[in-house]
């Protein structure tokens, strides 16, 4: 049995293992699971990005959760938290993001887990408020943030995406702490 720190009803959240890294570097390499990002990720951005993960919870003490699904206890993908990287007018905030392999995708799995971690983050954590944010074409998550309970709070124009990329434009979504 894997050493939850939380779960939902089918999924159980838990810090990365060595183990993830192979079936992440398969996620971000697939075309179809980083639709709605710049590029798919080499297995070395893939190691730098979780290094980045793994150093995001040593310095705040949470961050992007391995979610496994209970009825397999297999690594899925992530659900969870970060800070984001770039200067914008709701920077320095909160973000909650998720990133799921394409065979659990269309089972309410993405809604279930940021709702378990967004009631996870306010009672562990007293974050204030969290937002969201993804590129304005990005419908399938635009959804997620709303069946979570989170409020459209405007659109921008992401900063370290290219000029004329029609993933430049973004969403922001937010809720605060109830």
């Amino acid at each position: 049995m894997a050493n939850y720190l939380f779960r939902s009803a089918r999924l159980g959240f838990r810090k990365w293992e060595e183990d993830d890294l192979h079936p992440f570097a398969a996620m971000c390499s697939d075309p179809a699971v980083m639709q709605y990002f710049p590029q798919t990720l080499s297995f070395q951005e893939t190691q730098e990005l979780v290094t980045r993960i793994n150093t995001h919870f040593e310095e705040k003490g949470y961050g992007l959760y391995a979610v496994e699904l209970l009825s397999i206890q297999s690594f899925v993908g992530f659900i969870g938290f970060s800070t984001p990287r770039f200067q914008a007018d709701f920077t320095p905030c909160t973000e909650i993001g998720w990133r799921l392999q394409k065979e659990v995708w269309g089972n309410g799995l993405a809604t279930e887990g940021a709702m378990k971690c967004l009631e996870y983050g306010f009672e562990q954590f007293h974050f204030p408020e969290i937002v969201s944010f993804t590129s304005i074409i990005n419908r399938p998550s635009i959804r997620v943030m709303e069946k979570a309970g989170m409020q459209f709070a405007g659109t921008f124009d992401h900063p370290l995406i290219v000029d004329g990329s029609p993933l430049r434009k973004h969403v922001l979504y937010k809720i605060s702490n109830p």
